[in-house]
């Protein structure tokens, strides 16, 4: 007679058997989704899905999800109506993507951010960077535009505002999807005010394009110049600078000490005109006057003790133009720190972007123009003017108006 085997028990799933079986569940039903929003391949040369890409995105990058929506603005940072070449410097170009910045937070969308940004060939002549060598130079650097991760840290900047390069896989990958969603996928809203795309016939598209022109940034901001109206600080992208500027500037700051600084802008706004009866006059009467040396002692003398360690930041390339201030202090400069600057300095903006960190860095910093109350600066003249006026050269006002 056959004896009937006792039925054996199932042994009890174990936690890490049941972690194994539910990210199968998932990863399955992530496929199951992207055949849903993906018809086949895409026709795009990694050929990936959407939904692909997000799955095999490496760690230690900000991980996209399928809920985000995106803002389009221009293939590349610019000044209005202006090409590259007459393009303004670097920090009216901030101007324009904090914008672009702040339309996307108020949208709550992740921002598609120009992957290359213009350069002036103005504002790119190597001797900024070399101006203890005494002696000018005219040699500019290769290109007239740079990459944006080269200036700015993508993924902390992603940290306050989610940001993609159009250049990405992402954003390739976005457009793809965006043609397969036809009316649901794009639309282009140039003149649309910012609270109507908020509505939701906008807020359900994948795609806002605010493109108004590919030169025109800021022209769907009019209220820029109003701080109350500014959700993102004007020291927002300053510190948003890519790791190795950062870098870099923590070396010379660690080799400074215990220093001050000052920035002199000079060069670029040091421009007159001759009215109708032949007179020279100039936006900033008293600029060229209060940034030369002579003038610039008697600002901060009552600030910085003599003997201070003073790192000076400007675009004045004339050799030796600050010498003077050597008799009360140790000048310094970005050409003093080669060994740290040379191996990662490729253009100006760069540089621009590591002697701002080092400036901010300091016990004490007289900016030229003032930006909020509490500045020290080397000028009481407005940073901006519309009127043009008559140069002041001494500290005798009324005496250099009558001659």
């Amino acid at each position: 007679m056959a004896t009937m085997s006792k039925p054996q028990r199932t042994k009890p799933t174990s936690g890490s058997q049941r972690l194994v079986l539910l990210c199968i569940a998932v990863f399955a039903f992530l496929l199951l989704l992207s055949s849903v929003i993906s018809t086949g391949k895409l026709d795009l040369p990694y050929q990936q899905t959407l939904i692909d890409y997000f799955v095999r995105s490496p760690r230690g990058r900000r991980q996209h999800t399928l809920s985000e929506k995106y803002l389009y603005w221009g293939n590349r940072i610019d000044c209005p109506g202006k090409n590259c070449e007459t393009c303004a410097g670097l920090g009216h170009q901030e101007s324009s993507l904090r914008c672009a910045l702040e339309e996307a937070m108020f949208l709550n969308r992740t921002f598609v951010m120009p992957s290359g940004m213009c350069i002036n060939p103005i504002h790119n002549k190597k001797g900024i960077l070399n101006r203890s060598d005494n002696k000018t130079t005219e040699e500019g650097w290769v290109g007239s535009s740079c990459a944006m991760d080269s200036l700015y840290d993508i993924d902390l900047i992603s940290e306050k505002i989610p940001v993609i390069l159009d250049d990405s896989k992402t954003w390739h990958i976005v457009l793809s999807t965006s043609m397969k969603l036809e009316e649901r996928g794009i639309a282009h809203v140039y003149g649309v005010r910012r609270h109507r795309l908020t509505e939701s016939h906008y807020s359900k598209l994948l795609i806002i394009n605010r493109t108004a022109s590919p030169l025109a940034w800021f022209v769907e901001c009019k209220d820029r110049g109003n701080r109350s109206a500014v959700m993102l600080p004007y020291s927002f992208l300053p510190n948003m600078a890519a790791a190795n500027l950062r870098n870099a500037a923590e070396k010379i700051k660690a080799q400074l000490g215990d220093y001050d600084a000052i920035h002199v802008r000079r060069g670029d706004k040091l421009k007159t005109r001759k009215d109708r009866f032949g007179v020279e006059r100039i936006q900033f009467p008293h600029l060229d006057r209060d940034t030369r040396p002579e003038f610039i002692l008697h600002r901060i003398e009552k600030r910085i003790p003599p003997g201070r360690t003073l790192f000076i930041g400007s675009n004045e390339r004339t050799p030796g133009f600050f010498s003077p201030l050597a008799l009360r202090y140790k000048l310094a400069y970005s050409s003093n720190f080669s060994e740290i600057l040379d191996p990662i300095i490729k253009n100006n903006y760069q540089l621009f972007m590591v002697e701002r960190l080092v400036m901010m860095g300091a016990k004490t910093f007289f900016k030229t123009f003032k930006e909020y109350e509490t500045d020290l600066t080397l000028t009481d003249d407005p940073k901006k003017n519309k009127n043009w006026e008559i140069p002041v050269y001494t500290m005798d006002e009324r005496k250099e108006s009558a001659s």
